[in-house]
């Protein structure tokens, strides 16, 4: 098996800046995390909260803390620097080789989806952003590495796409029919969601919109197994 982790995301329209952050991080006892932080409104203020966020959760994730702990941290963190002013949501995806197991933590109203070949749910639970109530806890789950699973993490820009219009994105559905037609690739997923969510906003998002898709797929026969990372981003 492979992992493919994919991201496509867009900045509001008429913004400079993305209020969401997407940070990485190799884990000293082996594996991956990674945090998808999307702050308080848009711009370079959201941008500065999500962030400052960000670089905390990876912080203290590069030293060996667990998912938990770090989400309750990062929330500790903004909460003390802004007296419970400002919000930000926050998901921590982290893969572990040894036990083949992801572990998904959540402080974001919108859920989770896991795909596999059988169905497509959504993360149980109600969960609130961080930064906002003093005793916020993020929802963990621990899952199983499988063949041909999917999950699908977004900033609040995908399901409110089209919104204004009277006609928000059903991103359920939309990941269903993903679902339906099977698994290509991780990227292709997530630049289907991210057109839909464009063609939703007539091409001017009315959010930054960010779409983290990680699939589990069958590895092409290779010599040596090797890691890749590739990046594109427009100047």
């Amino acid at each position: 098996m492979e992992l493919q982790i994919a991201v496509s995301k867009v900045v509001k329209w008429a913004s400079r800046e993305s209020g969401d952050t997407l940070e990485m991080i190799e884990r000293p006892t082996g594996g991956l995390s990674l945090v998808l932080v999307d702050g308080q409104h848009s711009g370079k203020g959201a941008k500065a909260v999500s962030n400052l966020v960000a670089r905390k959760a990876i912080g203290l994730l590069a030293e060996g803390v667990r998912d938990g702990a770090t989400a309750r941290a990062a929330h500790d963190h903004l909460f003390a620097l802004h007296g419970g002013k400002v919000q930000a949501t926050l998901n921590i995806v982290s893969f572990d080789m040894v036990s083949k197991t992801v572990v998904l933590s959540r402080n974001n109203p919108n859920p989770t989806y896991l795909v596999t070949p059988d169905a497509v749910t959504a993360g149980e639970g109600a969960s609130r952003p961080i930064g906002i109530y003093r005793h916020t806890k993020p929802l963990i789950e621990e899952l199983p590495l499988m063949p041909n699973m999917a999950l699908v993490v977004f900033t609040d820009g995908l399901p409110t796409a089209g919104a204004r219009r009277g006609a928000p994105l059903d991103a359920r559905a939309e990941i269903e029919k993903l679902a339906a037609r099977g698994l290509e690739s991780a990227q292709s997923w997530a630049d289907e969601l991210l057109a839909q969510a464009m063609a939703a906003d007539e091409q001017r998002p009315a959010d930054d919109i960010s779409i983290l898709v990680v699939a589990v797929r069958p590895a092409p026969a290779a010599v040596y197994p090797a890691r890749r990372l590739v990046l594109r981003m427009p100047l």
